[in-house]
């Protein structure tokens, strides 16, 4: 029955209509007139029935002689099923039905609710809170781009470091950690993570399994790390609250060209409005209050560390390394195709290292969301004069010895694009270990197979591609062995005689010297001779 039907039949009978007239005109039984009417004349009656609302059509008559020991096993079983509850009880004697108990069971249970989250405030410097926060932006500029906000925020003075970035791999958020701890000058002792997978492994005994190279990281900056549960948000809201009032004062109403202008924007927005603005909690400016907290900060290392993944890479027969999708040059005379070169990337720019570890190329990065492009400096390709010819690849197929020069020469002779498809060759050799390299040469060889496609199959069906640490070793292998290039060449006799020459002349000229010092030092009226015999015409 519905509260307008309940209201209607009340309405009716005060107006003098029987029962049977009304179930009529509403068209129900008189039974259920009857029962709404009893049931408002007794609500009615009831001296607290304008304190204590009515539990819904709870059936006592039968239960109330067992209400104890239901409450009992209750009290004892929390968990306890109705169905569970009807066995005990009818073992003991009860009659009635499942549908009347289990209502009259969840009537007294006692209710499971939600505990109470408990806010915690920190001392100064104590404690800091990392999350991120994923944005779609619609950029004047660059169009429609996913974007990561890394939020660092301190738990005293509620000062805060924000940034939008395009990952949240693990040398961005460390290299934010760097940027967060540079701008608010120092560190929390201990910093709050949201079971970020870039910081925990995975959770073995409901123990958290740090990342290995972040715990090395924090180790630099001295603080500790502390993941909270999974699923348990609110232990972290002095982060996750600040991305509600980011998104309604910062992004709200607002366009932004590209995301180095809402960065900008952004360093602008903390210094001007979130810094100064009076804090809901604290009822104080964070600003203010972080300077209070400046003092407790850890201080900051004599030098950052060092947040920049060091990659390997081979190079292309076209003269390019790969990188997020995309293509960069190196220098034609310094890198040859199929060597591994050694790769490390800022956030802005992409270093490619040569044999001796000395950086032979520097480019700008694209975005992250840019794949397929190339980019090109004029200076890496190479004159055409000396553009890569049969000489020129001979030499580098003879380094894998006679099955080298014999594949080559079989290349040559087989194929139109011989040129092309010897330097593809070569980038394999920097893909799969040298043995196995050499392997599938003498393979083709031995079948005349003498084609890129050839010794592409044999190398996917026999060989194994080279880990990185594999292409590490290579490359310390190729900078000894060019190192060991630059032998010194004996020097002539000629050079050793002048030195005997000089060392003689240096002694003659010290022996004069110090006969010169012994006369300088002989007493005024005494002789120079420096004999011991009384001279003969001396008086006795």
């Amino acid at each position: 029955m519905t509260p307008e039907q309940r209201h209607e039949i009340i309405l009716r009978s005060q107006q003098g209509q029987s029962i049977r007239a009304i179930a009529r005109d509403l068209q129900m039984s008189q039974r259920t007139v009857s029962k709404a009417l009893r049931e408002q004349a007794r609500i009615r009656s009831s001296e607290n029935s304008a304190d204590t609302p009515m539990s819904a059509n709870a059936r006592r008559s039968k239960l109330e002689a067992w209400e104890g020991k239901i409450r009992s096993l209750l009290e004892r079983y929390p968990r306890i099923t109705s169905k569970r509850i009807l066995e005990e009880l009818q073992a003991a004697g009860y009659q009635g039905g499942y549908s009347h108990l289990s209502a009259y069971i969840a009537h007294i249970r006692p209710c499971k609710g939600k505990p109470f989250t408990e806010r915690f405030e920190t001392d100064p410097g104590v404690q800091a809170q990392v999350d991120y926060s994923e944005y779609t932006v619609d950029f004047a500029l660059e169009g429609r781009r996913r974007v990561y906000l890394f939020s660092y925020i301190l738990g005293y003075s509620r000062r805060q470091y924000l940034r939008f970035v395009e990952s949240q791999d693990l040398p961005t958020t460390m290299r934010e950690h760097i940027r967060a701890f540079e701008s608010l000058g120092g560190v929390a002792a201990t910093c709050l993570y949201d079971n970020m997978k870039t910081v925990v492994d995975r959770w073995e005994d409901d123990q958290p399994i740090y990342n290995r190279r972040f715990l090395g990281f924090a180790t630099h900056y001295a603080f500790r790390p502390i993941a909270c549960r999974p699923r348990r948000p609110q232990t972290k809201g002095k982060v996750e609250r600040p991305f509600d009032y980011v998104e309604k004062s910062l992004l709200s109403g607002r366009e932004f060209r590209s995301i180095e202008h809402l960065n900008e924007f952004t360093k602008w927005w903390l210094a001007e409005i979130a810094d100064v603005r009076i804090h809901a909690t604290t009822r104080a400016r964070p600003i203010d209050r972080h300077a209070e907290e400046l003092s407790r900060l850890v201080p900051l290392p004599a030098s950052p560390y060092a947040a920049y993944e060091v990659l390997y890479r081979i190079v292309t027969a076209e003269g390019f390394i790969s990188w997020e999708g995309n293509l960069y040059s190196v220098p034609w005379n310094r890198t040859q195709p199929g060597e591994s070169v050694a790769v490390k990337a800022t956030d802005s720019e992409l270093m490619i290292y040569g044999r001796e570890l000395t950086v032979i190329a520097r480019h700008g990065l694209f975005l992250k969301s840019v794949r397929g492009q190339q980019r090109m400096h004029e200076d890496h390709r190479p004159p055409r004069e000396t553009r890569p010819r049969r000489d020129v690849l001979q030499k580098r197929f003879a380094e894998f010895g006679d099955i080298g020069t014999r594949f080559f020469d079989g290349l040559w002779q087989a194929q139109r694009q011989a040129p092309s498809q010897a330097n593809l060759i070569l980038e394999l050799s920097g893909v799969y270990k040298r043995g196995d390299f050499i392997s599938a040469l003498e393979r083709a060889v031995r079948f005349g197979a003498y084609g890129l496609q050839s010794v592409r199959r044999i190398l996917l069906l026999n060989a194994i591609p080279k880990s990185s640490l594999d292409s590490q070793l290579d490359a310390a292998t190729a900078a000894l062995a060019s190192l060991s290039e630059f032998s010194a060449p004996p020097r002539p006799t000629s050079d050793y005689q002048s030195l005997l020459s000089t060392e003689t002349s240096h002694e003659t000229a010290t022996a004069e010297e110090i006969q010169q010092s012994a006369d300088n030092e002989q007493p005024a009226g005494t002789s120079a001779s420096t004999s011991t015999e009384p001279d003969s015409g001396a008086v006795a």
